[in-house]
């Protein structure tokens, strides 16, 4: 049995830990079939899955400048099935499930990179 199928209506991806590093600019995040990614305060920013960020359709997503230095301030679990993160600049509306963490491990530098080339394209800096 999978962890899913022990937690029906649960995502497949579920986290055993959450840490933040002593600066703050770090989230990792371990999950139960032992993978652990690293995740920068910068980039869990500026994919917020929060509508203030990814609107309400792909073409009202907005791009974040200027958080290069943001930092988490505060960690709070959101049932069994998220985390909502806090951070400095004050924005604290984005709900991460699991999932959404653990896409965002696997592919964080792919969307890093997708966020540097939305920055340059519209003159914005980080």
């Amino acid at each position: 049995m999978t962890s899913a199928e022990a937690r029906p209506g649960v995502t497949a991806s579920w986290p055993t830990e959450l840490k933040l590093d002593a600066e703050k600019r770090v989230l990792a995040v371990s999950f139960d079939d032992g993978q652990s990614f690293a995740l920068p305060a910068e980039l869990l920013r500026v994919t917020s899955p929060s509508a203030e960020v990814q609107g309400h359709s792909p073409d009202q997503r907005v791009t974040v400048p200027g958080k290069k230095a943001v930092r988490i301030v505060k960690l709070d679990p959101v049932g069994n099935y998220a985390v909502r993160i806090t951070f400095d600049d004050g924005h604290d509306t984005g709900l991460y499930v699991w999932d959404y963490l653990r896409d965002l491990g696997e592919n964080q530098e792919a969307r890093f990179q997708s966020y540097l080339q939305d920055l340059a394209a519209k003159g914005l800096t980080r």
